[in-house]
């Protein structure tokens, strides 16, 4: 299941699913310029659009996991660093460790925050109630955000849900209930547009006059330009709605402000396209910005008897990959312009491309990358950093070195 919410809005996919009583995960995904709104709640969609793209943007997208119909876990593109399970594990007086973070991506593929919150439990240091909770309020500001898009894309994958579950919710109440705190907030337009402004004091005097004393003194510690509503309900415990309501009054008189929280050249390798092409070795070609990466790729693959091209500016090389006529495409994620989820699902819609392996690369997001690069059409995928070995025996999954098959581009 897939589409636009052009053709069908959040709140029917989701009752969709409900009813159905799927397991598996739904990707929802926005597209915002730096020229349109910044918000959460007014993007625009480029996802699986013939559209140009524009250049300066920022991609937002959400994960939302279902076992048999019903809700268990939320992710959100933003949430770096688990800085959406610190806000909640301030209420408890906890905080999340780097160290133990790190420990944890180096033995395990699957999504850190929910592991991490799977420790504090078995450690005892959070009850099985609070973690609900919390998994809960994750998923209330997920719904809240979702509920609010006007335009943007989706695609719901079955799958064998997430293992161990900590807690299930039912669709129903939670939409209705976050319906209505989007009601209310958009009665608070147009000084509120997203989660992510901030306040800064306009007007100290007046609030110093106007506020008890450790309600003004909250204020000028939460009020410095930089935390976003998002994260000051969060560690306030209110919804977003109440947060704003109860300060909208003195934004309305004008002394407070909400704001928008803001935020080597690359190049084909020239003595590649040189080279005539060897049909008696398989073409892998690399599509990485990363100059360094790109060179180690090709020096072992040339010695392991492949042929090899480097694309490291993605935008202006990639009409050359119809011309190299590849065996297997190495791609990049996280690269400027043109990222790799967008080449994958641009590639998929050729012919020429429909049944060339994709091997997309990715970083330390692995388990979010996997997702949406398997959502986006690609056919493997490769964790950096990787070794030699690594590599070799991922490409040899998909061609051997010393022969090429003749596939028939269909």
């Amino acid at each position: 299941m897939q589409g636009t919410l052009n053709e069908i809005d959040i709140r029917s996919i989701l009752q969709l699913i409900e009813l159905g009583q799927r397991t598996g995960e739904l990707l929802i995904e926005a597209y915002q310029t730096s020229l349109g709104n910044q918000g959460d709640d007014h993007p625009s969609s480029n996802f699986g659009s013939s559209q140009p793209l524009t250049i300066e943007a920022s991609r937002i997208f959400w994960l939302v996991f279902f076992v048999n119909g019903q809700i268990v876990y939320t992710i959100h593109s933003k949430n770096r660093g688990c800085r959406r399970l610190q806000d909640y594990l301030s209420r408890y007086q906890m905080q999340v460790v780097p160290e133990e973070l790190e420990s944890l991506e180096r033995i395990t593929h699957n999504d850190i925050e929910y592991v991490y919150l799977w420790q504090l439990i078995e450690q005892h240091r959070l009850t099985p109630e609070q973690g609900k909770t919390i998994i809960q309020q994750m998923v209330k500001e997920t719904l809240f955000d979702l509920l609010s898009l006007r335009q943007g894309a989706f695609i719901f994958e079955m799958g064998l849900g997430l293992d161990p579950l900590l807690t299930s919710l039912e669709i129903g109440p939670l939409v209705m209930e976050m319906m209505k705190e989007v009601q209310q907030w958009k009665q608070l337009h147009p000084y509120f547009q997203s989660p992510q402004q901030a306040l800064i004091i306009a007007d100290q005097q007046q609030l110093k006059e106007t506020l008890p004393q450790k309600a003004y003194e909250q204020l000028v510690h939460w009020a410095d330009g930089k935390t976003s509503l998002r994260r000051l309900s969060r560690r306030l415990q209110r919804n977003l709605g109440t947060l704003a309501r109860g300060i909208y009054p003195y934004v309305e008189r004008g002394w407070l402000h909400p704001i928008i929280i803001t935020s080597p050249s690359v190049s084909i390798s020239k003595n590649l396209w040189d080279e005539p092409t060897t049909r008696h070795r398989p073409h892998i070609v690399c599509l990485d910005d990363d100059l360094t990466i790109g060179k180690t790729v090709e020096a072992i693959l040339t010695k392991n008897h492949y042929h090899t091209s480097l694309i490291t500016d993605p935008l202006s090389g990639l009409s050359h990959l119809f011309e190299l006529n590849p065996d297997v495409i190495l791609c990049d994620i996280a690269m400027p312009k043109l990222d790799g989820y967008e080449i994958c699902a641009m590639l998929r819609h050729s012919k020429a491309f429909q049944y060339i392996p994709i091997i997309m690369l990715t970083g330390k997001e692995g388990f979010i990358d996997r997702i949406r690069a398997r959502m986006m059409g690609a056919t493997d995928y490769l964790t950096k950093p990787f070794g030699e070995q690594e590599l070799l025996l991922l490409i040899e999954k998909y061609v051997a070195p010393t022969t090429r098959s003749h596939r028939t581009r269909r």
